[in-house]
């Protein structure tokens, strides 16, 4: 009986030719499992010319079907019961079988094709940029992982990986080389892991990798054979090791590192939303902590995300509620004695939580992005206050590295000034080196246009960064602030005082005020008038004050030195 040929006496005309016809492949078997009938499409996939006789496994397997995946079919046949699968014909040709018990006895088994279906549905679950699986295709994976992990009791791990100053080269050398950086470390993260992980990109510098059972096998690895948590310690290690060397793209020499944050299941978890929340918790951790670092969950992650998100909330509605106000604080020039200007100090009195320290809310306002609001309120409220003195007082303001990113700077300094009516050569500006760190010409941009103006620019907490000598030479800073943890130290460390020492003088030799900040005694007092520093600011000399307090110091005709 040949392919075309009817399939037993008890199929007629017009159902032969029509099951002959029929678009789909179709194979009819007896209940043994030998094949009684096929169409036309079903021997062209099986690629057999005369499969009507061959027993079901002699037709499978020849053409394609491996063994394993044939079995369902196989043992369907015996138990006379239907049955839905998937089969491999060829090197890359993906079927999908369905077998029927007949009424009248025997089985009919239909094939779809599904190779382009399953493409597709790979192409959904992968990031077109590096090749690796996207965010869908990493649910999709640790949904699995999870169930094979609570049949085994295999334990399994969820690394987040969050690039360190990527931002920085994407800004300064454009997207197309933050590309091909990218797929660099995209291309050192498939070479950290064994062939049984999974690495996923999740959108723009952030990556994941999930860590499936490490003992595995020795073939599977460097970590194979080792339990967990040490394995994945061991391979967060290795992560923060090999993506913070050195990359050539473009020829720009880059450097980048890595943050990662670890979640072991199912201790931290034992669902895909769970383990991946919890994994992050661990990377903001790490983040926090310096970035450059792992770190792993721990429950009380979740509590401490909780309270900042709290106060994510407060601090917006703080924004909008005008809960913030400003305190003053004089500086005194040392030759004079005289107030010579005052620092604004943003201060927030948080109804129910009482005052909230600036060291704790600013770090959030800057990285949720409110700073920048934030920012031009103090600007503005600082040199309307500053407008209405009875002298011609100096205002300093500080500036976040957050406020230099939007390029509207200058602009909103402008407005400001045209808005108060105060004189442009009244404010200074106070940034920290951390502004510079960021795209530095591009910063020095902003400062240039800002001294344009007539604004004074001053260098906050100098001597605590690494670079501050290579900022003075790039940008003629009016002044330098010297960091109060040198002023605090002159008393029993030398070497405090040496430093103070040569920051006045450096700051003489460049024309440039110094000012130290944070002085609290007559002897500190004493000490940086000795080392030749132009002004003083601290709790000696006078505490943050409210505007009106400040008003009617500078009232007084001139404030006496306590020394």
């Amino acid at each position: 009986m040949s392919a075309l040929t009817a399939p037993s006496p008890s199929i007629a005309l017009p159902f032969e030719a029509a099951l002959a016809e029929m678009a789909a492949p179709l194979l009819l078997l007896d209940a043994g499992g030998s094949i009684v009938f096929a169409n036309a499409r079903a021997a062209a996939l099986l690629a057999c010319a005369e499969p009507v006789g061959l027993p079901l496994p002699a037709l499978l397997v020849p053409f394609g079907a491996a063994e394993p995946e044939a079995e369902p079919i196989l043992e369907a046949v015996r138990a006379a019961r239907p049955v839905r699968t998937r089969l491999t014909l060829g090197s890359d040709r993906r079927v999908e079988a369905a077998l029927a018990p007949l009424s009248a006895g025997g089985f009919a088994l239909t094939f779809e094709d599904v190779t382009e279906q399953l493409r597709g549905a790979a192409l959904a679950r992968q990031e077109p940029l590096t090749g690796l699986c996207n965010r869908v295709g990493l649910h999709d994976r640790l949904d699995a992982a999870l169930s094979e992990a609570a049949r085994t009791g295999a334990p399994l791990a969820v690394l987040m990986l969050d690039l360190d100053r990527f931002k920085t080269v994407n800004d300064t050398l454009g997207h197309p080389v933050g590309d091909a950086l990218l797929r660099k470390v995209a291309e050192r993260l498939r070479r950290a892991t064994r062939s049984g992980d999974l690495v996923a990109r999740l959108g723009g510098d952030e990556f994941a990798i999930l860590q499936v059972d490490p003992q595995l096998g020795p073939q599977l690895g460097p970590y194979a054979g080792v339990e967990q948590p040490h394995a994945a310690e061991a391979l967060a290690r290795r992560l923060v090791d090999l993506v913070g060397r050195t990359y050539i793209v473009d020829g720009h020499m880059l450097n980048v590192g890595v943050s990662v944050g670890v979640a072991i299941a199912p201790a931290d978890g034992q669902n895909a939303d769970d383990l991946l929340k919890h994994a992050d918790l661990a990377l903001y951790r790490a983040k926090a902590a310096g970035r450059g670092t792992y770190r792993f969950f721990e429950p009380a992650m979740n509590a401490q995300m909780q309270a900042r998100r709290g106060l994510e909330i407060d601090l917006r509605r703080a924004l909008a509620l005008k809960q913030f106000d400003l305190a003053f604080q004089p500086q005194i020039q040392l030759e004079s004695g005289e107030v010579t200007g005052f620092e604004a100090l943003l201060r927030w009195n948080h109804p129910e939580r009482g005052p909230v320290s600036p060291a704790l809310f600013i770090p959030l306002a800057e990285e949720i992005g409110i700073i920048v609001g934030i920012g031009e309120w103090v600007l503005r409220t600082a040199c309307r206050e500053a407008a209405r003195w009875p002298q011609p007082a100096s205002i300093a303001v500080n500036l976040s590295p957050v406020q230099f990113r939007g390029g509207r700077l200058v602009e909103t300094v402008v407005n400001v000034l045209a808005q108060t009516g105060l004189d442009p050569a009244r404010l200074e500006l106070e940034i920290t080196e951390g502004a510079l760190l960021e795209n530095t010409d591009s910063v020095l941009d902003v400062l240039n246009g800002l001294r344009a103006l007539g604004v004074k620019i001053s260098m906050d907490d100098f001597g605590t960064g690494y670079s501050s000598l290579s900022y003075l030479q790039k940008f003629p800073f009016d002044k330098i602030k010297i960091d109060q943890s040198f002023v605090r130290g002159m008393e029993g460390n030398a070497e405090c005082g040496a430093i103070v020492r040569a920051i006045a003088r450096l700051g003489a030799s460049l024309g440039m005020r110094t000012t130290a900040e944070g002085v609290e005694t007559a002897d500190q007092l004493d000490a940086i008038r000795a080392e030749g520093c132009t002004e003083v600011q601290g709790y000696l000399t006078g505490r943050p004050m409210p505007a009106a307090q400040a008003a009617a110091l500078l009232s007084a005709s001139s404030v006496a030195s306590p020394a």
